[in-house]
């Protein structure tokens, strides 16, 4: 199971790449998870890519269920996770 968490690190690019590769891990083609999404296959495309400039929080939640994905959204915290802190590591080790 993916877990998509609102953050200041996670981007537009980030969240099309997750939404990629768990949908090609599934053997679905972009026709398909567009269709069972209710959405455009262009769109699709344009997320995945990370060309889009908006993703509506309905898609958002849509493609997740669709992929196993758990959306999340989260008081930030002025004091790092343990897990921003082993990432943080690294990427500067």
């Amino acid at each position: 199971m993916f877990n998509i968490q609102c953050r200041n690190k996670m981007n537009l690019v980030e969240i099309g790449h997750l939404i990629a590769t768990a949908r090609k891990k599934r053997k679905l083609t972009q026709g398909e998870l567009a269709r069972e999404a209710g959405i455009g296959r262009t769109t699709l495309s344009l997320i995945e890519n990370g060309s889009i400039n908006e993703i509506g929080i309905n898609k958002i939640i849509a493609l997740g269920e669709l992929l196993g994905f758990e959306v999340a959204i989260q008081e930030k915290s002025s004091r790092p996770t343990l897990q921003q802190l082993l990432a943080e590591k690294d990427n500067h080790g």
